[in-house]
């Protein structure tokens, strides 16, 4: 027996057994829905720091190792500064309120104790030079309270904090405000998550609510802060999703102009979202908030196979067949496509996997289980439902007389099939896409834009971010480099020489604000300890003095091992740019190729934008990979369905195209490719498939019944043309009211997947058809085309 006719008995058999038990497999269905429904509720946001590290990276093991020794990556920046013209932190009033907030951010749950740093903490100290030489005090003393400020002790903490070269780092350079740093811990010593979304409310309440007034302004940023704020900007989503809700039921009523056929296509697709989020509740997963987006753009290709169905069952219904008929025809006529299509987006996903981000893989999940139900609510469930519907003759017969109106100019787009204009498109695609390649080849991996990228300039914790970067030489982006020797190293001088080789180096590398590191201290101490003599600010040669300076910078939180086994340098960059870590990486690798050192390395990296950096890295070394296994999916995929290598050219090179004018248009928009919106470019494969399938899927059928490419095209294009364009208008639209969202990767997000919507669709209305046609004259077929599961309508 052929596979062609076991394939025909398989969907016949299953036709019957969906159809003639249609009672039971809605229950069932509805069944398992209201038990997802249960545990869908019980959803929620989940944000982490670590999600975003890359599993086994050399940065990241870096930052493991060193965790406890280096700055902490997950650190909060909390300003207090002086709202009025020309006042300054120096006042009674300011330097109470900078200590009530360092109380208050002291005693704040997941806090480090010990590492929080302020003017008023132990572990500021100013080292003084003495008559009997180098002596470190308390920034503050512990015996002076912030009620009992004199003019004359506020001026001695203003002399000290100049002194000790706090002015820059926990004072601004123009002295307006002063900071306080914190490092959280993401969990507790029970082993409970840190809940970020919380804490961003808890630091709110906490910190801005109850001390900014109209004196003082109170700044905040670090992680914790920025993914609280992209949290609370990614509920309103929900918002714009239900505008586009609303958006596509208007446009698919106005489609079919039947209420019942409208509510049925949304509520398949909300069906499978249900079933969605149940399942990652079960999973014991949350949903990220640089995620939130994932779920509904599942939710769109559902509404586009939503639409083929309802297409399919109207031509049905107006060719005489009642709806059971016309269901089953849709139902059989539809499934092998639509299973191609969504089986190729689930690959697409699945993909996702290769990037060894915990997030990136949640992700993964998140949107593979989604696109996996729709083949059971938008190819099963749907035309089940519908063939309970009650659809008389006029009704049919008016609605293909309103697609048939609508459809007229299709004849026209038809005519891409004669092989002159085929040519002449193929032509047009090959200029358009030898540019698109062209102006796409150095698009950056990483962000493009200072501050927190998913919000936009005006959100308050951008205006903070570049606040504090103008006015500090610290502020929320450093790279640290850990020098690793052997153990007790305390008297090997050439290290910190090698060390300070590599500050002078780096810090006249563009983007690098300051730099702070074992080898700055050494100069420093070494001067402290010979009377301040500038010529003594040198790094010691002597082993002794070396060592004996070691022990003294031992007390210092973050810059080395007590055993010399690892001693730091932390960059202080002007933002985390992809193209400001990426330069500065790659100096650091420069100076680790060109100046070894026998017995120590140099290993990247830590510090927030360490972590950064290793993301870049997987993205950009993950994305050929995976792109490359996407289209083999569909390449085999459509091979095996269809076994002819002309169709796995037609679907798969204005695919190309349409990726490479998304690569195009996210330089021009200075989207840079990040965990967020490499998803995006996955999902537009997947949507590009769909389009291409349900067209080459009736051209195909055409073909196997003898009809001549040119007269096959254009039938295709009537038959499926008006359904493609609508739906492609419909979710380009939908999409695009998420250009309005506080959030701006939410808002990139929607103009992006827009325009990818609409390009796939011109794809497939236009290259595909042109590829087909000189395909079938360069390749003449000696027997009839292929077409699985045809049906005779």
């Amino acid at each position: 027996m052929s596979s062609n006719n076991i394939l025909m008995r398989g969907l016949a058999a299953l036709e019957a057994f969906c159809f003639g038990r249609r009672g039971l497999v809605l229950g069932v269905l509805l069944a398992l829905t209201a038990v997802m429904g249960w545990f869908a509720l019980q959803l929620r946001m989940d944000a982490g720091f670590e999600k975003q590290m890359p599993v086994g990276h050399e940065y990241v093991q870096t930052f493991q190792k060193y965790r406890d020794d280096v700055l902490g990556a997950n650190r909060l920046n909390i300003v207090v500064k002086a709202r009025k013209a020309g006042a300054t932190i120096w006042t009674p009033a300011g330097l109470k309120r900078l200590y009530e907030v360092t109380q208050a951010v002291t005693y704040l749950p997941s806090v480090d104790r010990l590492g929080v740093q302020s003017l008023w903490t132990p572990n500021s100290f100013v080292n003084e030079i003495t008559e009997e030489g180098f002596r470190a005090d308390p920034l503050i003393a512990g015996t002076v309270m912030p009620e009992a400020l004199t003019p004359e002790m506020i001026a001695g903490i203003r002399q000290a904090a100049d002194q000790g070269g706090f002015v820059g780092t926990l004072v601004s350079r123009d002295e307006t405000s002063a900071m306080i740093v914190a490092e959280l811990a993401e969990t507790d010593r029970d082993g409970k998550k840190l809940d970020y979304v919380a804490y961003n409310h808890l630091l709110e309440e906490k910190i801005r609510a109850k001390f900014e007034d109209a004196d003082f302004e109170i700044q905040i940023i670090g992680f914790a802060k920025q993914i609280g704020d992209v949290a609370d900007g990614a509920a309103s989503v929900l918002e714009f999703c239900a505008i586009a809700m609303l958006l596509t039921a208007g446009a698919v009523y106005w489609y079919c102009r039947s209420l019942r056929f409208t509510l049925l296509a949304l509520g398949c697709s909300l069906t499978s979202l249900v079933w969605q989020f149940g399942t990652l509740r079960l999973l014991g997963f949350g949903l990220d908030p640089l995620a939130v987006l994932v779920p509904f753009l599942v939710f769109a290709i559902g509404v586009s196979h939503g639409v083929q169905q309802i297409n399919f069952i109207v031509r049905e219904l107006a060719h005489g067949k009642t709806t059971v008929q016309a269901c089953r025809a849709s139902f059989t006529g539809l499934l092998i496509p639509g299973i191609l299509a969504l089986v190729t987006a689930f690959v697409s996903f699945v993909t996702l996997l290769l990037i060894p981000i915990p997030m990136v893989r949640e992700l993964a999940i998140t949107a593979s289980l989604g696109v996996a139900y729709k083949i059971v609510t938008n190819l099963v469930m749907l035309p089940v439902a519908a063939s309970y519907f009650r659809m008389n003759e006029g009704f049919a017969t008016k609605a293909m007389e309103i697609n048939r109106q609508r459809g007229q100019w299709l004849r026209h787009v038809a005519r891409v099939a004669e092989p002159r204009n085929a040519a002449i498109t193929l032509g047009v695609v090959a200029v358009v896409f030898a540019a698109a390649a062209w102006q796409s080849r150095d698009r950056v991996v990483g962000t493009l834009q200072p501050g927190a990228p998913e919000l936009r300039p005006e959100a308050r914790f951008n205006q903070d971010a570049v606040s504090i970067s103008t006015n500090y030489d610290t502020g929320l982006d450093w790279l640290t480099v850990v020098f690793e020797s052997p153990p007790n190293s305390c008297e090997n001088a050439a290290i910190g020489a090698w060390q300070d080789d590599f500050v002078w180096k780096l810090q006249a590398v563009e983007g690098v604000l300051s730099v702070s590191s074992f080898a700055t201290q050494l100069r420093l101490f070494n001067q402290g300890y010979n009377e301040g003599n500038p010529k003594m600010g040198v790094v010691p040669i002597d082993p002794g003095n070396y060592s004996g300076l070691a022990t003294e910078i031992g007390r210092i939180r973050g810059m080395m091992r007590k055993d010399c086994s690892m001693t730091a340098v932390h960059l202080f960059l002007t933002d985390h740019k992809a193209t400001t870590i990426h330069r500065v990486i790659e100096a650091v690798k420069a100076f680790r190729d060109e100046q070894p050192l026998a017995g120590s390395t140099i290993r990247l990296a830590s510090g927030n934008a360490g972590v950064l950096a290793a993301i870049n890295d997987e993205v950009e070394k993950s994305e050929l990979p995976m792109m490359l296994y996407v289209y083999a999916a569909i390449v085999v995929l459509v091979f095996v369905v269809y076994r002819d290598f002309r169709a796995v050219l037609a679907c798969c090179l204005p695919l190309t195209v349409g990726t490479f004018i998304g690569y195009w248009f996210m330089k021009e928009l200075q989207i840079g490719l990040t965990v967020a919106t490499l998803p995006v470019m996955v999902l537009a494969v997947g949507i590009g498939v769909d389009y291409a399938f349900y067209i080459y899927n009736r051209l195909q059928g055409h073909l196997a019944q003898g009809q001549p490419v040119v007269k096959a095209i254009e039938h295709a294009i009537l038959e499926v043309g008006t359904a493609t364009i609508f739906t492609a208008l419909t979710l380009a639209i939908g999409v695009a009211t998420w250009s309005f969202s506080a959030l701006k990767f939410q808002a990139d997000m929607g103009k992006l997947l827009a325009f990818m919507f609409i390009v796939n669709m011109v794809m497939a209305m236009t290259a595909l058809p042109a590829f087909a046609v000189w395909l079938e004259r360069l390749f003449p077929r000696s027997k009839p085309a292929y077409a699985p599961g045809l049906l005779q309508h």
